[in-house]
């Protein structure tokens, strides 16, 4: 038997996301955490040095997760409504989210010769911003989930996805850079204005 969806179950939808956002934002300290228990009698100075490989992943994957939030719950604002395949959607996402703060503290732990996992942790975003594809163009094929007006940006996602594809390899190629291959999402935006030619990703509504 179909059950109605009601106003109630889409705030369950929303709440359920950001609690399981906070929870893996939270998580990303814990290394640190760990860390902390041993010092040993150095200084902030020498343990920083020594576990600078573990603040950059705290520092850059809480960045990260903050910006994806950021999108979800810009998305999600103008959403009345949700469908089944929305809702997987937004579990895949999820599963991406939870999923960083393993990648970056493996990322963080490992001899950086090895770049198979950095190439994970961004194969992480990857899957996170194709997630989110499929939830806006859910969005999309489906206006009445929506506010009459709503407009969803695909060249950004797009232009994200293939700046991540270019990260992982060149993360791969190159592990002595590390996770600052993410750095490269600064670029999206470039990439993004090149799109806008193209007439399949003009901003749509």
């Amino acid at each position: 038997m179909a059950h109605a969806r009601t106003e109630r179950g889409l705030d369950r939808l929303v709440n359920f996301s950001d609690a399981a956002v906070a929870i893996a934002i939270t998580l990303l300290i814990l290394p640190l955490v760990d860390l902390a228990g041993d010092l040993d009698g150095v200084d902030f100075a020498e343990f920083a040095r020594a576990h600078f490989g573990a603040f950059i992943a705290f520092v850059v994957t809480f960045a990260v997760i903050g910006r994806f939030w950021v999108i979800h719950h810009g998305v999600f604002e103008s959403v009345r409504d949700y469908s089944p395949r929305l809702i997987w959607a937004n579990m895949l996402w999820l599963a991406s989210i939870v999923f960083l703060p393993f990648a970056a503290n493996a990322v963080s732990s490992i001899d950086t010769a090895n770049g198979s996992f950095d190439a994970v942790y961004i194969g992480t975003m990857l899957v996170t911003t194709t997630a989110m594809l499929l939830i806006e163009l859910e969005l999309l094929r489906h206006p009445e989930l929506v506010e009459p007006g709503t407009s969803f940006d695909l060249g950004r996602t797009v232009s994200v996805l293939i700046v991540l594809v270019i990260a992982g390899v060149l993360a791969f190629l190159f592990p002595a850079i590390g996770m600052l291959w993410v750095l490269l999402l600064f670029a999206a935006p470039l990439v993004t204005a090149v799109l806008r030619f193209l007439p399949a990703f003009r901003r749509t509504s």
